[in-house]
Parts: structure tokens; sequence; C-alpha cells
């Protein structure tokens, strides 16, 4: 009996050891061919795996480039600010390294909150900020203890700043966090690895338009890392190249004064040097600070900015879009002059109304008593509505349109600035396609005037003027005098095409200068009160831009209007008349408030320019944030 259940026993023994045995094998067999697949057949691809967690680029953030007005002053500012950063793996009691951090740099409960808050998040072999922004006393503080707190270090980065705020925003723009459409746009250029290092991109204005200038490139450090991701070692650092920087045409003690005497007021004004289309002044009011836009406004600031009814955010000069009313009126003469609609010698009587040929439609000029026989000089000098009328009924929608968009009207500029509307020059196409009517012969004599459909930015009428001034060559504005790093300088190359507008040598844009001369000088022209003791010489044309239209027996009177209603006021100057060193364009949008209008502001900007004070006045700086 006790044979028999040895013999069991043993047989089970056996089997048990076989199957065990064969276990083993199939292990070891697993295990075996796993170990041929990692270490012979798929060897190359894990060592590549292997290498690229070894390896690290650590991407470095290029100097942003400076903007300078053309006087050398610095327009904007590269701030350097201050984060103290601790590396958990590294610190051996956290509650002892906050408690001896917090005397030196000012630790207040909230930073001790935000920071266990991310500590809690974060990896503890990667450095987590622990406060922001140290001021320079902070830095110093820590700096002299730095030898008793390992793990713990500073990190410096730079900021942009505008220490003008909101006397250059318009023109300088403002650099903010890159967003995601940032990165989809930087990556369908290809250019996306550019930015690796940076926070920040330019979307305004000179900061927008000139990012690719300003950026700079990307560096690099190449770092040796373990398998934590702790640095080992640096085994490559290619510095990076700083952008390049930029030299405005703009003069920073113009802008300024300019902006003094617009201060409160809907307004925009222009000022450029019409022998190559430089600008020296671009003013929009209201405007806003670009500072805070820089870190990331809040929401409730931003939507503070977009809700307000004076639009501080629109950059007037070249987004502004007003009728541009009796300033297109030499331009208006020029091109029924060149298209041999009229000559000098044409004449009309011009009586208080117009009636349109085949109606009883009247057209109203501004005058009551009407301006007796005009002629084209007489016209432009008493600005006659009814004249204009006679010479747009008598070229028509089709020439109006191709001479006027030769001038600038209907399509940008060419400013180097991305914020700039096309505005509209209307023609019959344009009409049917949005209005689903045809065109007719009442459109037309508005547009004699600048009113009706067309609407225009005062950058355009700048341009037409500038066109005008230099017999038909066509020269577009720009705010670029010149890029530089280090000894190498790039001075500004027009992008743009020149284009002539009729024959250069035709005596009738001296016709014409000369009539907005007398606009300016003669008795009779609408600008004498205040222009012709200018020693200097000014040649100009007013506008009046009607917001409403006036029913026909209704009479226009602004002390019984809201202020929303009134009139946009215009002028529009070049000076001094023999050779002219300066073009400019004031709007003032419901004819300006608390005693400001607009020819006498225009007489003293003009005088600021060529009767300066003996010293200039001091650069106004915008109040920063401590």
């Amino acid at each position: 009996m006790n044979f028999r259940n040895f013999e069991a026993e043993e047989k089970l023994f056996v089997r048990r050891a076989a199957a065990a045995f064969a276990l083993v094998v199939i292990c070891f067999t697993v295990l075996g061919i796993n170990l041929y697949r990692l270490q012979v057949r798929d060897h190359s691809y894990y060592q590549t795996r292997s290498n690229q967690n070894d390896i690290k680029m650590i991407p470095i953030a290029p100097t942003r480039g400076l903007i300078y007005d053309r006087n050398g002053i610095p327009l904007v500012r590269n701030v350097s600010w201050y984060d103290i950063t601790l590396t958990p793996y590294k610190i051996n009691d956290m509650q002892a390294t906050l408690k001896a951090l917090t005397p030196l740099v000012d630790l207040t409960p909230d930073d001790l909150e935000s920071f266990q808050r991310t500590l809690k998040q974060s990896s503890r072999y990667k450095p987590v900020i622990l406060k922001s922004e140290l001021t320079d006393e902070q830095v110093a503080r820590f700096s002299v203890n730095q030898f008793n707190f390992t793990g713990v270090s500073i990190d410096t980065y730079q900021d942009r700043q505008y220490p003008y705020g909101a006397d250059l925003a318009h023109v300088l723009g403002y650099v903010s966090k890159i967003n995601d459409n940032d990165y989809k746009r930087l990556n369908a250029q290809g250019i996306a690895e550019n930015y690796a290092a940076d926070h920040n991109i330019g979307k305004q204005g000179i900061e927008g338009y000139y990012e690719s200038v300003l950026h700079g490139k990307t560096g690099y450090q190449e770092v040796e890392v373990d398998n934590h991701g702790r640095i080992v070692r640096v085994l490559k650092e290619v510095p990076p190249l700083a952008g390049k920087n930029i030299t405005l045409t703009l003069d920073l003690h113009l802008q300024q004064y300019v902006e003094s005497l617009l201060a409160g007021q809907r307004a925009a004004l222009l000022i450029e040097d019409p022998h190559d289309g430089s600008v020296l002044a671009m003013v929009s009011s209201p405007s806003y600070d670009p500072n805070p836009f820089v870190k990331g406004i809040s929401y409730k600031a931003y939507e503070t900015l977009l809700q307000d009814k004076n639009l501080p955010l629109i950059n007037r000069v070249t987004q502004g879009l007003y009728p541009p009313a009796s300033t297109v009126k030499p331009y208006m003469a020029m091109s029924a002059l060149l298209t041999k609609v009229i000559t000098p010698q044409t004449s009309f009587f011009g009586a208080p109304t117009w009636t349109l040929p085949g109606t009883d439609r009247r057209y109203r000029d501004w005058k009551k008593s009407g301006h007796g026989m005009l002629d084209v000089t007489k016209a432009i000098e008493e600005s006659a509505d009814t004249f204009f009328y006679q010479v747009a009924f008598m070229m028509g929608i089709d020439r109006i349109h191709t001479m006027l968009s030769q001038f600038g009207y209907g399509k940008p500029t060419g400013i180097d600035l991305n914020e700039e509307y096309n505005g509209l020059l209307p023609s019959r196409e344009w009409k049917l396609k949005v209005h689903k009517k045809g065109w007719y012969q009442g459109d037309t004599v508005s547009v004699g005037i600048g009113q009706g459909y067309w609407i225009a930015t005062p950058i355009q009428m700048v341009k037409a003027m500038v066109t005008l001034i230099n017999n038909g060559h066509v020269i577009a504005p720009h705010l670029l005098e010149k890029t530089q790093r280090g000894k190498l300088v790039e001075m500004y190359q027009p992008k743009l095409p020149q284009a002539q507008v009729g024959e250069a040598n035709s005596p009738y844009w001296s016709l014409v200068r000369h009539a907005m001369f007398g606009m300016a000088n003669a008795p009779n022209g609408t600008g004498y009160k205040y222009f012709h003791t200018a020693p200097y010489g000014i040649a100009a044309k007013s506008g009046t831009s009607q917001v409403f239209s006036l029913k026909q027996n209704q009479t226009y009177n602004a002390k019984m209007i809201p202020v929303r209603l009134r009139d946009h006021i215009f002028y529009t100057a070049f000076a001094p008349f023999n050779d002219p060193k300066v073009a400019v364009a004031l709007i003032l949008e419901n004819g300006g408030g608390e005693g400001v209008t607009a020819a006498p502001v225009m007489r003293q900007i003009l005088d600021h320019i060529f009767i300066p004070p003996t010293t200039p006045p001091p650069v106004q700086m915008a109040q920063q944030k401590p």
C-alpha cells in the first residue's frame, strides 16, 4: 500500500517537474527572442531614441530690435525682469527654504499659495517660479545670500515697454502673447521654430508690420541630460542674433505737440513730407496705452476699450472713414482739366442752387447768396459747390472713378502699417453689386463735392495732395527711414512702383495749386482770415462732411443738433507754398469741442513747424507703474 502511494507521488512529481521545466524553457525562449529583437534587430531604432533622450536643444530668445524717431530718440524699451525659481529635487527642506526666502524677496501669502499650487502640478526636476518681477533691491538681497540656497536661482527675461504710452500707440502698436492663430500662421510660413523661446510677437503698428525685422534669430544650447531631465553638461551653444533696430521718419517732438492740441478730441492728423512721402506725425485721438497688452490685458479692461464709443483702438488716420467733402475739389478740377472736360477759361454762374438737367432736383451751395460767375480758380478759392456739381455732371461717374483712383482714393496708400482701410470710391459696378441698382446722374452730382457714397481715409487725402504737389507723381507714404544691425544700415526703399497721373509738364498742376493758395490768401478765399498772414505761405482746402442728410428745405444749425450728428470738419494744407516741405490733413469729428476748431489748429501746427520756439519742448513720457 505504501509502495503504491510512493509510486503515484513519484509520477505526480515527475509530471510537475516536466511542466515547470517546460514553462521555464518557454519563458527563457520568449526572453531570448525579446533580447534578440532589442539588442540586434531593433538596435539602431532604440539607439536613436536613447540619443534623443540624452541630448536636448534649449532655445535662447533673441533681443528684440529697438525703434527710434528721426532724431535718434528711442521710442521703446527692452526691460529686464527677474523671476526667482526653485528646483524641488535639489531642496531637502522646502518649508524651511520658503521661510528663509520670505524676508529676502518679500514673499506674500498669495505668492506662497500660488507656488504650492503650481508645485503640485509640476515635475520635481523642473524649476518652478516662486515670485515674478522682482525689484532690483530684492534681486540684490537674494544674490548676497544665494550661497545658502541650493536649488534656488534667479531667471531673467525681457519685455517690451512703451515709455510714451498713448502718444504713439497707433504708430508703434504693441507686442503681446503668441496665441493659437499666431502659431498657425508661423507654422504656415515655416518660421515657428524661430519663436521657440519667445512668449510675445508684434501684433499691431510698426511692431506687427516689421516683426520679421525686429525679432531676430533664435539661438540654442545643445545639452546632455540624465533620465530625469537634469542638465549634465552643455555640449554646444549657438548665440541668438538680435533683431535689427528701426529708425522711423516720425518726429517725436512734433507728434507730442500735435497730441497736446488735440487732447480730448475725436480727431486725426497726418503730416507728411511731400518730397519722399515720409510721415512726420500721425496722431489719432483718443488713443490707448499699449503697455497692458504686453503681459496680457485683462478681459474687463479690453472690453472697456472695445465698448468705448470714442473708438480709441481705431487708427483714425488709416482706418477712419469719412466722406472727403470739399477737400476733393482740387482733384476734381485737375481731373476735369486733364480729361479736357473744362479749360481754365470755362465759366459757370454760381447760383445759390444748381438744378440737375431734365429734373426739378435742386442741389444747394453752402453760400446762400451764391458766388456769381466762376472759373475753376475762383471755384476752388471759394469752394463753390454749384461749380463742381456742373463739373461732375459733365465728367460722369466713369471718368471720375478712373481719374480719382489714380490720385489714390478707394485703395490702400501703401503705408507700412497693416491697419488700413480701402475706403470707397463708388462706381457703376460697385452700386450694382452692393445695392442691386443702376447708377443715377444724381449720384454723380453728390460725388462731385466728395459726398454721397464716397468715403476716404485721412491718409488718402494726403496722398492725393502730395500727388498734386508733385505734378502727378504718385508717392506712397511711409514710416520707415532705415534699419540697422551693428554697422550695417539699410535705407528705406519703396515697394510700390511709382505711377504718374496725367502729364507732369501740364500747366494745370500749377494752376490748381495756386487756386489752393488763393483759398488761404486771396480776400475772397474761405481760409483768408486764418492763413494770409503766414510769412512762409500756406495753400489749403477745407471741407465739411455731413453726418446725416438735410431735407430739401432744412437749414443746418450745429447748436440745435446732437454733438454726434454734427458735421465733420476737414482741413488739408501744404507749406511753404513755393517749396512745400509738409502736406497736412486734419479731421475734427463733429466739428471738435471745447473751442477747438480746425483752421486755427492747422495754423498753430504750421507755425510750430516753420516758426519754431527757440528751445524744443521737453519730451513727455507716459507714467509707468513701478
